[in-house]
């Protein structure tokens, strides 16, 4: 498999991975320690704010958890989806997920899967659908054709992160068909990775596997040569000894057919014959199908990384990382620089800097970085030019914001 180079939105290293990165330039050698001080202090403080929202999360979710042992006090909110859905929304966009547009979704509805099935979703069974992406690339890949006799390369898009938000409509008739998760009013919340986006569709919990025309050929045709040989063989005399009753019975044939042992023994031997070829050609439908439904279920077991409350868990520490590297990275350009620098500047210093240095291109969130940054009193700004106070500095003022989260509110 290739991948070809794309920008990233979020940044695909740890964050005690940039510290050292930054440190491998050299250019704070005497203030080392005291920068994994100043990081370690920020990545601390954002720990703190992002237990807040995870804790908003838990409430907002606690009724819509399928997965809870807990009870709930009838004096809670009873509907708290709405609530839910914009935390959640924050969140992803903190860890640098962007929302899978319509229009890409309907494409990947269009696209033929990579697993060679048929997929089908009923999209009338849910009041709502959003799905989220991090990591988007153009990939390549071979895989085989004509049964394993030659091969093909494919170009795809792919993603290295997706989370599926699906609330059940509320007047959903559950099947016997369907899923235990498939209930009415239900709320699922899903983190899959490496999903190609024609195969966006395997992620729904109504997911149908459904026949495509080569399946079809390829039962149909030997079924068809099958059948063909099985009546002209083996019910043969069945077909004859039948069509002389039929006929005698309707009027056509004046002449009486004799049903006697040896004819009843004929019919019984051509009604065993069609049985067992019925039975094999719904067998061999059967089997195929399995071996598909297999496939998908093989394939989600190891593209699925959390779920429900685990995965804002894990999206909230994703997220502590993204708004700790970013903040990490631009302090450490301000802070290196010899001149005050634009925000353009900036920006384009620290995409320079993955691209050259380690070959990595990203869409850097500039922006975000610098209100953080400004927020915590580590940058001054001086008529849109911005410049990072000294690290000394910086620590004491980190130290005093931390301080200041114990302080009781006046009342």
């Amino acid at each position: 498999m290739t991948e070809e180079n794309s920008k990233y939105r979020f940044i695909p290293y740890r964050r005690r991975d940039i510290v050292e990165m930054c440190l491998q330039e050299k250019r704070l050698t005497a203030a080392a320690d005291d920068f994994r001080q100043l990081s370690y202090m920020l990545d601390q403080i954002f720990h703190f704010e992002f237990h807040q929202v995870i804790e908003a999360l838990k409430n907002a979710y606690a009724n819509l958890d399928p997965d809870a042992d807990t009870r709930c006090l009838d004096m809670v909110e009873n509907d708290t989806s709405k609530i839910f859905v914009e935390l959640l929304d924050g969140l992803l966009e903190k860890a640098n997920y962007e929302r899978v547009t319509e229009s890409d979704l309907n494409q990947a509805l269009i696209e033929s899967s990579l697993f060679k099935i048929r997929l089908q979703v009923e999209f009338d069974d849910f009041s709502e659908v959003s799905l989220f992406a991090r990591g988007v690339s153009q990939k390549q890949e071979e895989i085989p054709v004509w049964f394993g006799l030659g091969s093909k390369t494919i170009d795809f898009t792919n993603y290295e992160r997706v989370v599926v938000y699906i609330r059940i409509r509320d007047d959903y008739q559950h099947s016997k068909h369907d899923f235990a998760s498939c209930r009415a009013g239900a709320t699922l919340l899903k983190l899959f990775r490496n999903v190609p986006r024609a195969d966006l569709e395997m992620l729904f919990p109504n997911t149908r596997v459904r026949m495509r025309l080569m399946d079809k050929l390829l039962i149909g045709v030997p079924a068809l040569v099958s059948g063909g040989i099985v009546f002209s063989t083996k019910l043969g005399a069945s077909l004859v000894l039948l069509g002389s009753l039929l006929g005698y019975w309707l009027g056509v044939s004046k002449q009486p057919a004799e049903l006697n042992q040896a004819g009843i023994l004929v019919l019984l031997a051509g009604l065993a014959a069609l049985g067992g070829y019925l039975w094999k050609q719904f067998s061999n439908f059967k089997n195929r199908k399995l071996r598909f439904m297999q496939a998908l279920t093989q394939n989600l077991y190891f593209k699925n990384l959390d779920n429900n409350a685990g995965v804002f868990h894990r999206l909230a520490n994703d997220a502590e990382e993204e708004e700790s590297k970013e903040a990490i990275l631009a302090y450490y350009f301000l802070l290196t620089s010899e001149t005050l620098v634009s925000k353009s500047e900036l920006d384009r210093a620290i995409e320079d800097w993955f691209d050259t240095r380690w070959n990595c291109r990203i869409d850097f969130e500039i922006d975000d970085a610098l209100h953080k940054l400004l927020t915590l009193g580590l940058v001054e700004e001086s008529d849109g030019r911005f410049g990072a106070v000294a690290i000394d500095e910086g620590i004491q003022v980190l130290d005093r914001r931390w301080d200041n989260y114990f302080v009781p509110d006046p009342q």
